[in-house]
């Protein structure tokens, strides 16, 4: 079933990409220059947590840390593949997608993550969850090019060596 213009979302208003960009790089250097005291938050019913994730570089192999709004399903840890709304993946996803091992730290600790993108199972529970979570975003999304991807991640298996 085809969605005419009128049943397209809204799109929110976003400030310009500069803003957004400037603000987690701020964000990045509270939280390192807090020590850690400053940054993180925890996921609560009527809002999403704000959590470090390490990944490895898949050009540098080198550490790469962004900060991420997330949400807990279960044991899980679900995040939004999303670079402030722009058209570009976020290089922290495309990491992830070479090297699904990564480091996630919350108000709760760190843990050593594996991330994967959503079945389309089970993409549909997770979304909506979000839409809870961000009312504008459907809109959001509306301005990206390609569907964003909703990130999964689980506590890694723990080797018995």
């Amino acid at each position: 079933m085809a969605s005419s213009t009128a049943d397209a979302p809204s799109s929110p208003f976003l400030p310009p990409r500069w803003v957004i960009t400037s603000a987690w790089r701020f964000h990045r250097w509270l939280y390192r220059r807090s020590g850690g005291r400053f940054g993180l938050r925890p996921a609560r019913p009527d809002t999403y947590g704000l959590a470090e994730l390490v990944t490895t570089g898949r050009k540098s192999g080198l550490d790469r840390s962004v900060m991420i709004g997330y949400y807990e399903d279960g044991d899980d840890i679900v995040t939004m593949a999303m670079n402030g709304w722009g058209e570009p993946e976020p290089a922290w996803w495309l990491n992830l997608l070479a090297d699904p091992s990564a480091t996630l730290t919350t108000v709760d600790g760190t843990s050593e993550v594996v991330g994967r993108a959503a079945t389309s199972d089970e993409r549909p529970r997770l979304w909506q969850r979000w839409q809870e979570l961000d009312k504008g975003l459907d809109g959001y999304a509306s301005r990206r090019p390609n569907e964003t991807a909703v990130v999964i991640l689980s506590s890694a298996p723990t080797s018995n060596a």
